[in-house]
């Protein structure tokens, strides 16, 4: 089975053990997911089956969509409700004051990786530091912020929705965190959806429950999605047949022979017949397509 499925994972379970339960619905050995979730959020999490899983890191980025519910007052050092309590303190903030200060953070903005997070220092993951109570200084990070929007707002409680639009390795958890320093009372994550990742929206997602009950059914190609369509941001090119076994085999493509003009950059090759055989890649002169990838559906 190749494709990828699109799961709405729930809460409570990490995102490896989530691709777990998607490989035993599905019979398929080779699983693997891309965009990690943290155990406490839901949403979207593209989990590659099969021959697609040797394209996960080729997956365009996208720009990452979320909505997170929040409370003012409090800090934890996971920087969301699950960590341990670190500061409580006096809110006196509006809506209004609220919406203003949180359009303060869009657009291009400076984040510092909480120490709790899978990012990578001199070879040893944050988390696994944190955890045993070591903090080590961390470098900020340029992310962009599209959009931020209040969606709920529970003045007496603290207590807000907001939805945002924002590009790949952004920290929702930190721009909780920010915001709340900002507003001088502090502020934790209290829950996290993906609504949007790699091109797909929470709408195309399916949940474990689904996913069973569609194996029991025999529909589960329903939600099987062809690798190609998660790739439709390359541009693409249909080879005669001699080029589709050169290719194949690993072959380069003279790019004058392809009938097309070209852009530099990853791209899409399709059989005579339409079937995508594999990602090319053209250098910056132009001369030649090499192999990038080629799908083996097996």
């Amino acid at each position: 089975m190749t494709g990828l499925i699109i799961l709405n994972k729930h809460e409570n379970i990490t995102s490896f053990r989530a691709a777990a339960l998607v490989r035993g619905i599905t019979g398929e050995k080779r699983v693997g997911h891309t965009g990690t979730l943290d155990p406490m959020a839901t949403g979207v999490l593209p989990v590659m089956l099969g021959g697609a899983t040797k394209f996960c890191e080729l997956l365009p980025s996208h720009d990452k969509s979320y909505r997170a519910k929040l409370l003012l007052g409090v800090t934890t050092d996971t920087l969301d409700i699950t960590g341990a309590v670190t500061s409580q303190r006096h809110v006196d903030v509006t809506a209004d004051e609220f919406k203003a200060a949180l359009s303060r953070f869009t657009g291009d903005i400076e984040q510092l990786p909480p120490m709790y997070s899978a990012v990578s220092k001199d070879g040893v993951r944050l988390y696994m530091l944190a955890r045993q109570g070591i903090e080590v200084e961390r470098e900020k990070r340029s992310v962009t912020v599209y959009s931020a929007e209040t969606v709920f707002a529970d003045e007496q409680k603290g207590e807000y929705v907001i939805d945002v639009c924002c590009s790949a390795g952004t920290y929702i958890r930190t721009l909780i965190s920010d915001l709340g320093e900002a507003l001088g009372c502090g502020a934790i994550m209290t829950g996290l959806c993906r609504t949007k990742a790699n091109g797909f929206t929470l709408e195309a997602a399916r949940t474990v429950a689904e996913l069973e009950e569609l194996i029991k059914q025999g529909r589960l190609s329903e939600a099987l999605i062809p690798v190609d369509e998660a790739l439709s941001e390359y541009p693409s090119v249909r080879v005669t047949e001699n080029q589709s076994v050169r290719f194949k085999n690993g072959g380069s493509l003279d790019v004058k022979r392809l009938g097309k003009k070209l852009p530099p950059g990853l791209i899409r090759v399709y059989s005579p017949d339409g079937d995508f055989l594999g990602l090319g890649e053209i250098k910056a002169d132009g001369g030649e397509m090499s192999v990038k990838r080629v799908l083996v559906n097996k």
